[in-house]
């Protein structure tokens, strides 16, 4: 046995969220994609079948409220709150990212205020945020700027109204100071809305604590709600009878069987809602969050910390030197939950790990990704990638 290989085997006898591992459906395979999808908790399947068979099949439309489907976008928001530090009454869950992205973007805008005209986006953003940023800014007539997060303080001004920024960049895996950035926002007086897509469920996010104002992120990465599970929407307390949305929708209506003509929106955060809920796929997000009962964030953290050092000490090891070059940063308080190496035909190359059985992904041009995911990801897994990414550069 290898020198890493020995190390895994003590690393993984000592890991206090490997019991977790069973809570999912897993194979032999290496799975380092859980940052672009989740696997499966084994509690889901069960669950659908309930809410299909039962719920829809059997009480049908008293399910709304007898099966709680109403409440639901709510009541899972209250589930991911804790997961990126925000108390309950603030996350609405429904629609897809992009949609909340624009909920939020010109909401914030609106909160802002007249004189504020000009919107900064992140230059290195995911493009969809972009898309949405750009169309936010011709619909409320600002203007658009993209800027490097760590150029953001010196772009900051009084013609600033809000501030989109990606916590980790989906492509590197840079952990953004979100404190820092916050702050600096809030010094200028605009309003920061964070994407949470790449963070939320790998490390601790603090929005309460750090003021953030609004934030955004997916359900189907580290959260595990599988395949275009619904996104989610955070409206910061202090914020909530302020928030304008540009998709008033009966849902978020204070009366929404009223059926007014008028709009009045609803109290809190319920008016981040719009229309009905995707019920099915909402509901298995429900019970996929099972797998984080009585799992800390900070243990979470601390793993993957663990296991993104161990794949690079691995990668070290069995990869002869000058083969990839690591893009993401080796500080732990720049690094999210991702690693990306830069390798020549980095498309080929995955397409071959895939067929050893190590599944990353890759992205254009020439960057090899592998996501670590710790409530399933084990530091024996971490070995062997590396040692078969070794094997498939040979």
């Amino acid at each position: 046995m290898s020198e890493p290989a020995e190390r895994a085997r003590k690393l993984d006898a000592l890991d206090e969220l490997g019991g977790k591992r069973v809570e999912f459906v897993l194979d032999d395979v290496i799975y380092l994609d859980g940052n672009s999808l989740g696997a499966l908790p084994a509690v889901v399947p069960g669950r659908v079948e309930d809410v299909v068979r039962r719920q829809w099949g059997e009480l049908r439309i008293r399910s709304w409220e007898e099966s709680g489907w109403w409440t639901a976008p709510e009541r899972i928001g209250d589930r991911i709150a804790p997961l990126v530090g925000a108390a309950p009454g603030q996350i609405v869950v429904g629609d897809s990212t992009s949609v909340n992205v624009f909920k939020a973007l010109v909401g914030a805008v609106r909160m802002a205020g007249e004189g504020r005209d000009e919107l900064l986006v992140d230059a290195t953003t995911f493009p969809t945020d972009g898309y949405i940023a750009e169309s936010a800014a011709r619909l409320t007539g600002r203007t658009l700027r993209p800027v490097a997060p760590a150029d953001l303080p010196g772009a900051l001004g009084d013609r600033t109204a809000a501030v989109l920024l990606n916590h980790v960049d989906y492509r590197t895996g840079r952990l953004h100071d979100l404190p820092g950035l916050t702050a600096a926002v809030h010094e200028a007086g605009a309003v920061a809305v964070w994407d949470l897509c790449h963070s939320a469920g790998a490390l601790p996010v603090g929005l309460d604590e750090y003021g953030v104002d609004l934030a955004v992120g997916c359900t189907y990465k580290y959260l595990n709600g599988g395949p275009g599970s619904p996104a989610y929407l955070y409206v910061r307390r202090e914020w909530q009878d302020r928030f304008d949305s540009p998709l008033p929708g009966w849902n978020s209506h204070a009366e929404p069987f009223g059926m007014r003509a008028g709009y009045e929106p609803a109290p809190g955060a319920l008016r981040g809602r719009v229309g009905t809920p995707d019920i099915v796929s909402m509901l298995a997000l429900e019970a996929a969050l099972d797998v984080w009962d009585g799992v800390s964030v900070d243990a979470v953290r601390a793993k993957s910390l663990a296991l993104t050092d161990f794949f690079l000490e691995c990668v070290a090891a069995y990869v002869p030197e000058g083969r990839v070059e690591c893009v993401t940063p080796v500080a732990h308080g720049e690094r999210g939950s991702q690693i990306a190496l830069r390798c020549d035909d980095a498309g080929d190359v995955m397409k071959r790990l895939i067929e050893r059985g190590v599944v990353g992904d890759f992205r254009a041009p020439d960057v090899l990704r592998f996501g670590f995911t710790p409530l399933y990801v084990g530091f024996a897994d971490v070995e062997r990638a590396a040692r078969v990414l070794a094997q498939t550069l040979a």
